[in-house]
């Protein structure tokens, strides 16, 4: 998109807020990923920056700390960093998050032979990890999460250790890409158990140099808290226009998606009512259901702020920045935490979202047209006859409307 960052600086000023990206270039290899990539396109769908996040490896670590829950982090673990994280945030690894899930595949190698393995495999499918492959030493599998895959990586590496065998895990966004992690975290690191994954363009580890103290880690996962508030903005305004029974139909239509399809336990919603909470094993999976309702909604002429949080309160009050993010007309939009910053996906008025169609796919003929009258206003200028400008843009104006430009 050659207006691509003009448009970007002009929605910086217009919502007073940075914004990292408009739609979005991820290349879809899937049937999913190209969906998603279609809506986000076609809404013009932004990721807008609200609070900056302060991305560091302190940041990286507390952020682990605070999914993976103190419970299940033993109190002499040591974190490394083998690749610094991005200075910031990255679209394109956000979004293949919340589309595809985050590193759900989990590595295990022992770095000695021991007749462990089959012992590692029962761990991981008490916890309802799938097997995908297994030999002698090594074993890989696909995690219901990202935290899963740490967690009984961690309790796996606790039972090697007691018997003196050190144990390397990682995880990733494929089998492949978590081979490959083990492999860069045995070259930093040498043969010292631990686990290994990424977190915003960054290559970190969990290492153990004596047995993890375990007592605290229990085996099967505990519950982990992510709210999502939804609230249909302006309802009043929406019945008058639509009816009531149009309201209750759309959050009914809501309620029963979550319900059904998202993994989400509802625990605020009355029939009729225009809000609900929701709480999901983890925030990947809200962000993505949080954007299906917002464009399902948008579809059928409601706009919701959606705000996702670690606890209710926090969820409501995410939800409430949306307010701040809008240029004349209610927008949805869907506000969430990202390591210690706050970001949100905006997505316009159709208005907008036109305007950006057409600077988009006309980019070339706003090009020329700027030219034509900068020109002319300058030969204008120097010539005292001021009025050429004013004819150019005239003409331009005429040249533009007969081409259907």
């Amino acid at each position: 998109m050659a207006f691509n960052g003009l448009l970007k600086s002009l929605f910086s000023r217009l919502l007073n807020k940075r914004v990292v990206s408009i739609g979005t270039n991820y290349f879809a290899t899937t049937d999913l990923e190209t969906e998603y990539v279609s809506l986000i396109n076609l809404t013009k769908t932004m990721l807008v920056e609200i609070e900056p996040a302060n991305i560091n490896s302190r940041s990286i670590f507390q952020n682990l700390e605070r999914e993976i829950d103190q419970r299940d982090l033993p109190l002499n673990r040591k974190f490394v960093e083998i690749k610094p994280a991005d200075d910031d945030v990255n679209e394109y690894a956000l979004l293949s998050n919340i589309i595809m899930g985050n590193d759900r595949y989990l590595y295990i190698e022992l770095l000695e032979r021991a007749p462990l393995i089959n012992t590692f495999a029962k761990m991981i499918q008490v916890v309802d990890g799938e097997i995908i492959e297994k030999g002698r030493t090594e074993i890989v599998a696909l995690m219901p999460s990202k935290k899963e895959g740490i967690r009984i990586a961690i309790k796996i590496i606790a039972l090697g250790m007691q018997q003196g065998i050190n144990v390397r895990a990682a995880v990733g966004m494929t089998g492949a890409a978590s081979i490959e992690r083990a492999i860069e975290m045995n070259a930093a690191i040498g043969p010292i158990s631990g686990v290994g994954f990424t977190k915003l363009g960054g290559e970190y580890g969990v290492i153990f140099e004596e047995v993890p103290t375990v007592e605290r880690v229990e085996l099967s996962p505990l519950p982990v808290d992510n709210f999502m508030y939804i609230d249909a903005k302006d309802s009043t305004g929406f019945i008058s226009e639509y009816g009531k029974d149009k309201l209750i139909e759309i959050m009914n239509d809501i309620n029963t998606y979550i319900e059904n399809e998202s993994q989400g336990k509802i625990e605020g919603y009355r029939v009729g009512g225009d809000d609900l909470i929701i709480n999901y094993p983890n925030k990947s999976i809200a962000i993505k259901t949080g954007l299906d309702c917002a464009w399902y909604a948008l579809n059928n002429g409601l706009n919701l702020r959606i705000g996702i949080g670690n606890s209710r309160r926090e969820a409501g009050e995410n939800a409430h920045l949306t307010d701040d993010l809008q240029i004349r007309h209610d927008t949805p939009s869907v506000v969430f935490d990202l390591a210690n910053g706050k970001y949100a996906y905006y997505i316009p008025t159709e208005f907008t979202r036109s305007s950006i169609e057409y600077i988009s796919n006309k980019s070339g003929t706003l090009i020329v047209v700027f030219i034509f009258i900068f020109l002319m206003t300058i030969l204008g200028w120097n010539t005292g006859n001021a009025w050429l400008g004013i004819i150019a843009m005239i003409i331009s104006l005429i040249a533009v409307v007969a081409t259907g430009d």
